[in-house]
């Protein structure tokens, strides 16, 4: 049974793309079978950052037509996961993000895929800061409306701030309680020290490199290099107890 993964969040900026570029990175190291590739989507109508990555063979769905979004453009995405002999991941982005929703929906698209022999699986994030009650929306309202047959698998993001509300972390949060049923998994982004970790993670993504890409790069110094294979792995780690995936 393939599985595909479907990055959903409604407000920006949170880190989608990063999370389809370390889950597909993460793919590919643990299943790099030829007969099997991976399909790759990116249906961000704006920035279509996981589409940008020269390593990665994503393919990018253009889901507008007369300035609006169409519906009827994600039916292309069901016909790519059955042609496709491996797992599919697919970026979606903050604009369309109310519109895929229901579209999953409404179409029973969990069910279609179970009956076609695939497994869906949400992913969504959580991240500190002022955008923590944002995300907290946008994972309750997938939670609610695509509660049954959907598993989700939620990414917390510290990188602007605690993902804490009133002292609480996630798991006391009510909103965890009521859909804890429904999530398969916790993943939490690793932290890093902003100059040295941090500053190459960034330099990293702006360049649109994935691990290996970086680590490899003779043009970088051996540190940098070295801190790039430490969060590969502590990444890489925390997805093996995924065990979902």
């Amino acid at each position: 049974m393939s599985k595909i993964h479907v990055i959903l969040q409604g407000k920006g900026g949170v880190g989608k793309s990063l999370i389809a570029s370390l889950l597909t990175q993460y793919l590919i190291h643990k299943h790099s079978d030829p007969k099997k590739p991976l399909t790759l989507i990116d249906t961000d109508p704006i920035n279509k950052t996981f589409s940008r990555y020269d390593h990665l063979p994503v393919k990018s769905l253009d889901i507008i037509e007369n300035d609006e979004i169409n519906q009827r453009k994600f039916d292309e995405i069901i016909e790519l996961i059955v042609q496709s002999q491996g797992d599919t991941v697919i970026d979606n982005g903050a604009s369309s993000f109310i519109a895929l929703s229901t579209y999953i929906k409404e179409m029973g698209i969990p069910e279609i895929l179970q009956s076609l022999g695939h497994e869906l699986i949400i992913h969504t994030v959580i991240t500190g800061g002022q955008a923590l009650n944002d995300t907290l929306v946008g994972f309750a309202q997938m939670a609610h409306h695509l509660k049954g047959n959907t598993k989700f698998i939620v990414w917390l993001n510290s990188y602007w701030g605690e993902v804490k509300s009133d002292g609480k972390t996630f798991e006391q949060m009510a909103v965890y309680k009521a859909n804890k049923e429904s999530i398969t998994a916790l993943i939490q982004i690793p932290e890093h020290k902003h100059e040295t970790f941090g500053h190459d993670l960034s330099t990293m993504l702006n360049q649109n490199l994935t691990f290996d890409e970086a680590i490899n790069d003779p043009d970088k110094t051996i540190m940098t290099r070295q801190r790039l294979k430490i969060m590969q792995d502590d990444i890489f780690k925390r997805l093996d107890a995924a065990v979902i995936l």
